[in-house]
């Protein structure tokens, strides 16, 4: 069995040098903030969305978190990735969304197939993705969760482990054993 292509998992030294650089800007200058929105917004409100299942709920948390994050910024320590603790005021603010809501989203959306799609390869991808779907949401929260910081968000393991507060070769352990795991339950 293949295993699922993986973006490149090293952030370069560079890129966390430059992060710690906005973030020291940002300290002192709120509109240096905007370096860091700019370059993480898209991902936190992918992430977002796919926790949600709705646009302007992920709107506004995306928001939220960017505010909450401006907020706490001076309290920030640089000990690992901005970006894990970026997400884990992302992950509060939807887990506190839900506390209120009391409703559980799935993770894959209606319109991930192409329109353009030919009406047969439709018809299969639609099946495929209903299996898959109903495997997902039968998945534990926690499961859930590895499935939107690495797929949806596209965190490096070593992010996903600080987010999730776990050993990086165990974040990257859990996700494979999980795809394997749905790949198995897919071909059955």
């Amino acid at each position: 069995m293949e295993k699922p292509l993986e973006r490149e998992e090293e952030i370069s030294p560079s890129a966390v040098d430059q992060e710690a650089q906005q973030v020291e800007a940002a300290r002192s200058d709120p509109q240096a903030f905007g370096k860091l929105y700019d370059r993480y917004a898209r991902s936190i409100f992918r992430y977002l969305l796919s926790r949600v299942g709705n646009l302007q709920v992920a709107q506004d948390l995306t928001s939220q978190t960017f505010i909450k994050a401006l907020e706490a910024l001076p309290a920030y320590r640089q000990r690992g990735y901005f970006s894990a603790w970026l997400f884990s005021i992302a992950r509060n603010q939807s887990v506190d969304y839900f506390r209120r809501n009391k409703r559980w989203p799935a993770i894959i959306s209606e319109e991930a197939i192409d329109p353009q799609t030919d009406p047969l390869s439709r018809v299969i991808m639609t099946e495929r993705q209903q299996k898959l779907k109903a495997l997902i949401a039968a998945l534990p929260e926690q499961d859930e969760e590895l499935l939107r910081l690495r797929y949806v968000s596209e965190l490096s393991f070593a992010e996903m482990a600080q987010v999730l507060r776990i050993r990086e070769a165990a974040a990257k352990q859990r996700v494979y054993r999980l795809i394997n795991r749905l790949q198995n339950e897919m071909e059955d």
